[in-house]
């Protein structure tokens, strides 16, 4: 298949390199003329995964119209922030029926709409539109590590297309068909990852990670059930595989984003220091106003939120989090008699 890849971080580097590897020639666009000449002159991306060799099935541009043209399906692989900017850039390029997957992780702030949705609002045609989201670090993928994926569709043949697609020796594929779920889980875990990445930089153990880790996940399927949800989803590669990978990997931007201002710094000084987005910096207050409008209680997430935006000292965090009245440990998850307010 001809396909389009939008966006070369180094996501969309390792999907480029994943795809071409299969056989199909990619069209990977650079919002950056000089990433996009770099590619195609050095075949490597110079400034993410710089040591990832990319083949001559790979031909990078600038231009939106030239990376979508003739193409059988579209891979996104934009930060969340700019999913709706440059869809809209695309909609005058693509044709009503070609597939599009969306990876970027995330609920746009304002609207409180997940990726798909922006997607649908953007270019129409919601049945060609796909989600797909697991424990996939860009540096692991990019070098054949074995991993596994979902893929998520409102409709069963554009899964399985996406499904093939992305499908090799080294990178396994399964289909779940609760999209509302797997791109829940791609949001709300990056900011339980960064909550996990404070822990790490103030020194906490093991039971400090493990107590966010799992709390977090109650936090994630609490909103997932109020929004329709199938709780099997959070237990799978979307919910508690991501999860795992994010809050515990030395390669997760948001446990970093963590770790970074536990220790003093900042987003902003996060950001300019790795030249990389920590999708969690701006889940944290989507995915807070997402549960608010649901009236679900999500509290490591308010105090990410706090802490990343709003002044808030991680010693008051980690007092009000430990301070929380007792309760069953299924509360508001509807698996027990519970009348208690969520």
């Amino acid at each position: 298949m001809r396909v389009a890849v939008i966006g070369a971080g180094s996501w969309g580097t390792a999907v480029s390199w994943l795809l071409s590897g299969k056989g199909h020639e990619v069209s990977l666009w650079a919002r950056e003329p000089e990433i996009a000449e770099g590619i195609n002159s050095e075949r490597h991306n110079p400034l993410y995964l710089r040591d990832i060799i990319l083949s001559d099935r790979v031909v990078a541009t600038s231009d939106i119209e030239q990376a979508l043209r003739a193409v059988e399906a579209v891979v996104m692989v934009t930060p969340s922030i700019g999913v709706r900017s440059t869809a809209e850039s695309m909609r005058e390029h693509l044709a009503a029926n070609v597939p599009v997957v969306v990876l970027s992780k995330g609920v746009e702030t304002g609207s409180l709409m997940l990726m798909t949705e922006v997607l649908e609002d953007v270019l129409g045609n919601r049945e060609r539109i796909a989600g797909l989201s697991g424990p996939n670090h860009a540096e692991e993928v990019s070098k054949g590590v074995p991993s596994a994926t979902v893929v998520a569709a409102y409709e069963e043949q554009v899964g399985r297309l996406f499904q093939e697609l992305f499908m090799g020796p080294s990178f396994r594929v399964y289909t779940n068909p609760d999209v509302v779920g797997v791109e829940l889980c791609g949001a709300s875990k990056n900011v339980i990852a960064v909550a996990a990445g404070m822990s790490d930089g103030l020194g906490y153990g093991d039971n400090t990670k493990a107590t966010l880790m799992t709390r977090g996940l109650a936090e994630m399927a609490r909103l997932g059930r109020r929004l329709g949800a199938n709780p099997l989803t959070y237990m799978g590669l979307a919910g508690v595989g991501d999860l795992i990978a994010t809050c515990t990997s030395r390669h997760s931007r948001n446990r970093g984003l963590g770790e970074h201002v536990a220790r003093g710094g900042s987003v902003a000084s996060y950001e300019a220091e790795t030249k990389m987005v920590a999708e969690g910096a701006v889940s944290c207050i989507s995915v807070d106003e997402l549960a608010r409008r649901e009236g679900v209680e999500l509290p490591i997430t308010h105090q990410v939120r706090s802490i990343l935006h709003e002044g808030g000292l991680l010693s008051m965090a980690t007092e009000a989090l430990m301070g929380r009245e007792a309760r069953d440990e299924w509360h508001g998850m509807g698996l027990v008699e519970d009348d208690q307010p969520e």
